[in-house]
């Protein structure tokens, strides 16, 4: 029989890696359960009290391997400028010569693990395969929570040479021989020198969002850095919605919550990646491309996220958490002070001397179907309707709690300046006010001026595009504290945003866009302070003629690349506000 595609990617991989032995995974609860013992005896992963947490077990990354590494993340088009200025480039012919040579014997003396898997539903018409090798065992049994993986993979493949190949090795884990490489021309993947999650599992950021992106453009759909919600009111009705939020800005605490509103509930479908397509309809439709949750542990608990940690109390991957004496993860913001005798993610007793005892970028990788708020359509392979699309981000000051886009092209606007302090999720500073156009700026795999122009094309193709929000839960107040409390509560913006949609909810227009009138935000049973709601949803000119200033010099960088009806809409909101702004 003659050799399939697959194959041979698959011995050419060998063939430059040399790894003792190659393991074709069949995605089996057998094969699972295997992987885990063989993790167990190699220290890879470590045991944790099975009473308290069945099937759980507690991986530590190497110190230097903590988080995605954005300055060692390339995109390798033909053109520096077709990746565009929020992009490493590098061309494919450097990589070749200057990456390629890492992988050369990078596998000997392991075994090479072939993981092939589906992004998306079985049988959607959204979904693709993907193929990773790999020497990691976390890896590969990590990808068999977070995607379709083994068997079902190879019969949705078949013969075809559709999918895309993934290269990975731990290699010796030095971050001086440390790259992410993605190839939007060749759809490929290459990662060494790293074991975290978003930087080995390949299927994650790399697949589903920096190539998918170009593929999207080019075949005309989206893959975005969203969460996917039904909202379903008291009366059983279902509404969705699309909402992107940087990383560790509240997007796995939204697409989970429990509402605070009674009769009203929220049905998980994604909480991080939705590749979004017009259905025959007209309508926009969204899929989760992925089958688990790769989460943020600190500021987990049953306060925050009581179905999530429902989700990790069974069959769960921990990293870089802390550990009880008893053997119970544990990490900052679960339940008060941390316990004597606790062993902190590096795995020595925690002195309280100032550090974390869990990272702050620790996670728990866990299956989908272990959460309780998912919604019965979750894996429809034709998806789910949007109705709404929000963005969102971390801002103490400038953005109101909830405010509507006067129409789509101005909520692609709205989106393209979005800007989040940001956060443990990415190595570098934290706290730091971050321009990040849908919660997408690391992970969009080409030009960002041509992704701002293909979300105004496709929305030119829908009769009745969704509408676009912003929301803001991180606004404060003078003395520095939350003037909104947020997770269960932010049912109310919810539940605004979908009136809005059918017409119910009254609006005042501001000259950033529509904010709740008096009296149309649901606010049953909620003590806010006198003046909090006034302050939540007020417009600071000041700081909105700042803000028109600091997207100016960040919408410069693209040039020519920068749609027309960008450019506009930014001088159209310095009209408003009075300011005599302009892009230069």
């Amino acid at each position: 029989m003659a050799e399939t595609a697959l194959e041979r990617w698959v011995n050419q991989a060998a063939a430059l890696t040399q790894p003792d032995r190659i393991v074709w995974c069949d995605g089996s609860e057998e094969e699972y359960q295997s992987l885990i013992e063989l993790g167990l005896r190699e220290h890879v992963y470590h045991r944790l009290n099975h009473t308290a947490y069945p099937g759980c077990y507690l991986h530590r990354s190497h110190p230097s391997d903590v988080a995605r590494t954005e300055h060692l993340t390339f995109i390798c088009s033909d053109r520096r400028d077709d990746a565009g200025p929020t992009n490493n480039w590098m061309s494919p012919r450097d990589a070749d010569e200057q990456i390629l040579p890492l992988f050369r014997g990078a596998m000997k003396g392991r075994t090479m693990y072939v993981l092939p898997y589906v992004m998306g539903p079985l049988g959607s018409p959204f979904s693709k395969v993907g193929v990773e090798v790999t020497d990691s065992v976390y890896v590969a049994t990590s990808m068999r929570i977070m995607t379709r993986m083994g068997r079902a993979a190879l019969e949705q493949l078949g013969g075809s040479d559709d999918f895309v190949p993934g290269l990975h090795s731990i290699g010796d884990l030095s971050p001086s021989r440390r790259f992410i490489m993605h190839f939007p021309q060749r759809r490929a993947i290459w990662s060494i020198g790293s074991g975290y999650g978003g930087n080995a599992l390949l299927g994650k950021k790399c697949f589903s969002l920096r190539l998918a992106s170009a593929m999207g453009r080019e075949q005309g759909w989206l893959a975005e850095h969203m969460l996917v919600l039904g909202l379903e009111d008291p009366q059983g009705n279902v509404s969705y919605i699309a909402a992107a939020f940087p990383s560790a800005c509240g997007k796995t605490n939204l697409a989970m919550l429990v509402s605070a509103l009674p009769g009203y509930r929220v049905r998980t479908v994604g909480d991080d990646i939705a590749w979004l397509r017009i259905g025959a309809d007209g309508r926009l439709w969204a899929v989760n491309p992925e089958a688990g949750f790769f989460g943020v542990a600190p500021g987990t608990s049953d306060q925050t996220n009581p179905n999530m940690m429902a989700a990790i109390r069974r069959d769960t991957l921990f990293t870089n958490v802390a550990l009880t004496p008893s053997g119970v993860p544990w990490w900052e913001g679960i339940n008060g002070a941390g316990p004597a005798g606790l062993i902190d993610w590096r795995g020595q007793l925690w002195g309280r001397n100032g550090d974390k005892a869990a990272h702050p970028n620790s996670r728990f990788t866990v299956r989908a179907a272990n959460c309780p708020s998912m919604s019965p359509h979750w894996e429809d392979p034709q998806g789910v309707p949007i109705s709404a699309i929000v963005f969102g981000g971390r801002r103490a000051r400038v953005a109101p709690l909830v405010f509507q886009s006067f129409d789509w092209q101005h909520g692609v606007y709205v989106g393209a300046g979005m800007a989040s302090e940001t956060t443990a999720a990415a190595t570098g500073a934290v706290g730091v006010t971050r321009r990040d156009p849908m919660a997408m700026r690391p992970f969009c795999g080409y030009n960002m001026g041509n992704y701002f122009a293909h979300w105004l094309r496709l929305g030119g193709l829908m009769p009745c595009p969704p509408a676009i929000f912003h929301v803001n839960w991180f606004r404060t107040g003078a003395d520095g504290r939350f003037l909104w409390p947020g997770f269960g509560d932010n049912v109310r913006v919810l539940k605004w945003i979908i009136e809005r949609v059918q017409g119910h909810a009254a609006a005042v227009e501001t000259p950033i866009g529509y904010v709740p009138a008096p009296g149309s935000l649901d606010l049953a049973g909620l003590d806010l302070p006198a003046g909090a709601l006034a302050d939540l949803l007020s417009v600071d000119r000041e700081a909105w003629e700042a803000e028109l200033t600091e997207q100016a010099q960040f919408f410069s960088q693209f040039g020519r690349r920068l749609p027309d009806e960008v450019s506009h809409e930014h001088q159209a909101l310095a009209e408003r506000l009075g300011v005599a702004e302009a892009i230069s």
